[in-house]
């Protein structure tokens, strides 16, 4: 058994019946599961793994610093086999937050809850990839002339280089209570996450529920399909952003008088609302002649147009609510980091596990995890 203390030998007693058949007390003394992996040493590895490059890394500084000796391709089965463990346990409720919507109070006194969700870009091994490096091995394989155990059945790969997977938060005004999740799956997957997420922690209980979202349709979608909230806000950056595209159209990029009017009209969208600064709009337009300048204008009132229900500014101000989903993209990086990066390539199942992995920890149910033994994780 490799355990944080080093390898340990075991010899223990087997007894055996012919009625009853055979039984090793001890082994459930020792390891109820019977891993040759403990499981200290399965979340070092599962640690020492998030922050790591790469697997190789993380067994070279498991290594060096526990002094426990595991390859990279054993290191990477563990630390996916546990990410996928975490996975089923979160979908199956089996792990879910200490916390409740009750325990999250705002200055105010109401019991308040965010929800954000948004899209990520992971990088996968497509089809192609993988039937070259099978040819690539092939080929090392017949220049050695030596007869080898066969290789596994070719497992298929991606339809294309980057996939969009799901994020979903949940958090508190002081963001003392959080709770994160993911899945690879299409934006139905991520509404039945967000609502599952929801349930976890009775956000149909809380007093303030507000989605703070970037705007797009599907997102909103899922939350009015599901029911979680009829306070949808869209994120003022996100408005601000396109908002400053059109100023490089209409204005150029080191005008003053752009950033004079990019400035006074995201003022006006803060603190007087949507009517307000269509307005506005409307007159920058009518002092436009030319074609490509009012295009650019067009788009962006097309763009605050199609969401002029959640550009309530001034009534989330008022109420003290949050208007901006930074809390959300600022997760995105995060849950993401492990698996981006130069050179990285996953199956998409494997992606999602060590995004779980990140995900359990920035939901602070990291100890909760490896204090509760999955029977089915071996």
């Amino acid at each position: 058994m490799l355990t944080i203390n080093g390898r340990l030998r075991l010899m223990r007693v087997r007894w055996h019946c012919p009625e009853e058949g055979s039984e090793t007390p001890t082994d459930l003394f020792l390891d109820q599961m019977e891993a040759t992996i403990s499981e200290g040493v399965r979340e070092m590895a599962c640690r020492v793994n998030q922050d790591a490059s790469s697997f190789k890394k993380a067994a070279a500084n498991l290594y060096r610093t526990a002094h426990i000796r595991i390859s990279k391709e054993s290191l990477r089965q563990l630390v996916e086999a546990e990410g996928k463990s975490v996975l089923r346990q979160l979908q199956q409720g089996e792990l879910r937050p200490d916390w409740t919507s009750e325990d999250c109070r705002s200055e105010q006194s109401p019991t308040r809850l965010y929800l954000g969700c948004d899209g990520v870009k992971v990088p996968l091994v497509t089809d192609e990839e993988k039937k070259k490096r099978r040819r690539g091995i092939l080929a090392k394989r017949r220049r050695r002339g030596r007869r080898c155990k066969p290789l596994p059945r070719l497992r298929r790969g991606a339809d294309c280089a980057y996939k969009d997977f799901k994020v979903a938060y949940l958090y508190d005004e002081p963001k003392r209570h959080r709770y994160v999740g993911v899945s690879a799956g299409n934006h139905e997957a991520a509404g039945r996450l967000m609502q599952r997420m929801g349930d976890h922690v009775e956000l149909s209980r809380a007093q303030e529920k507000i989605a703070l979202i970037d705007g797009a349709p599907w997102i909103r979608n899922q939350i009015e399909f599901h029911g979680l909230t009829e306070n949808i806000g869209l994120d003022f950056y996100h408005l601000q952003d396109n908002a400053q595209k059109a100023k490089l159209s209409v204005f150029g990029e080191q005008s003053e008088e752009g950033k004079d009017w990019v400035s006074n009209l995201m003022h006006t969208f803060k603190h007087e609302g949507y009517p307000a600064a269509w307005e506005l709009l409307a007159q920058t337009r009518g002092s436009l002649r030319s074609t490509r300048k009012r295009e650019a204008i067009d788009r962006l009132a097309q763009y605050a147009a199609e969401r002029r229900d959640m550009i309530r500014y001034p009534a989330f101000r008022e109420r003290g609510w949050q208007i901006g989903s930074g809390p959300t993209e600022a997760e995105c990086k995060t849950t993401t980091s492990r698996v981006k990066g130069r050179g990285r390539r996953w199956d998409s199942p494997n992606a999602e596990a060590m995004m779980a992995l990140a995900a359990l920890h920035d939901s602070g149910m990291w100890n909760q995890h490896w204090t509760t033994l999955d029977p089915e994780r071996n």
